[in-house]
């Protein structure tokens, strides 16, 4: 083989290497791809695998298969009780057929503005007819589904197939917050001044019921000392009865010198007749 025949050789392996590599392309399994022939889609989209197209004046566009999030950006959005949201939501979803989404919105930037505009339009219709106390607490569950059913039928056309609708956060604007402050403070301050009124009502009821049970247990305890001052008074009236019976002489001298013993202390003088009665024990 002369040197020409080798170059022409080469030529044209290279010339097939070139046109084998505009025929054959491959789809890895997280992608889809559409074929492009001067700018127009031809066919459907196609799988994983080994494809054929027209060298040089068909192009392949692929499309990522697996599931995206996109976050929104937080925006406002009026409830049915008229109070102003700031939600913060995000979305999953995937390119379920890559021909229509082409067709419809061509490219990822352009999908991610039409899926914006409709998810927020539907919140914010959805949101419209709740109050805001189901919003953030008893009814969210059933507006995220409800947002989410409406998304996917309405982005069908577009090739879009949506996931899940969430609600990451709900806040108040700033001048509705310092509002619900200051009522939410007005509240609590009026509950503080209820429960002092009552704490103040409730102790006087204490106070009184305790004051007049220790008036009663007093009166009751001394009547019950009276009693027993009494018995007692009886028992030794009884007692010196008994003794002054037994021998009168005897306690006549007792008291005597007990009453001696009071009444002369040394500091007195008194002035008495001989045959005064008091003084016959000392004679």
């Amino acid at each position: 083989m002369t040197d020409k025949q080798k170059s022409a050789l080469t030529i044209i392996l290279v010339l097939l290497l070139l046109v084998s590599s505009q025929c054959f392309f491959i789809v890895d399994q997280t992608q889809r791809a559409i074929v492009i022939q001067l700018g127009k889609p031809v066919g459907s989209d196609l799988g994983p695998g080994l494809h054929f197209k027209l060298p040089f004046i068909q192009d392949v566009i692929y499309f990522d298969h697996r599931v995206l999030e996109y976050d929104a950006p937080p925006a406002e959005i009026l409830t049915k009780d008229k109070k102003n949201l700031v939600v913060d939501n995000y979305s999953r979803w995937r390119i379920k057929n890559p021909l229509a989404f082409y067709r419809s919105v061509r490219t990822i930037s352009s999908g991610l503005s039409r899926l914006d505009d409709i998810i927020y339009a539907e919140l914010r219709v959805a949101l419209g007819q709740y109050l805001l106390t189901e919003v953030v607490s008893s009814k969210r569950s059933q507006i995220m589904r409800q947002v989410t059913e409406k998304c996917n039928l309405l982005l069908q056309k577009y090739g879009i197939e949506i996931l899940d609708v969430r609600i990451k956060r709900t806040d108040l604007p700033p001048e509705n917050q310092r509002a619900i402050f200051g009522r939410m403070r007005a509240e609590r301050e009026r509950q503080a001044r209820q429960y002092r009124s009552e704490g103040r009502e409730e102790a006087v009821k204490i106070r009184t019921t305790a004051d007049k049970e220790r008036a009663i247990m007093l009166a009751e305890a001394r009547q019950k000392a009276e009693v027993l001052r009494g018995e007692g008074d009886a028992i030794a009236t009884a007692i010196y009865a008994q003794a002054l019976a037994k021998d009168p002489k005897f306690y006549q001298f007792l008291r005597t010198m007990e009453a001696y013993k009071k009444v002369v202390n040394g500091k007195t003088d008194f002035v008495f007749t001989p045959d005064s009665e008091f003084w016959k024990m000392i004679k």
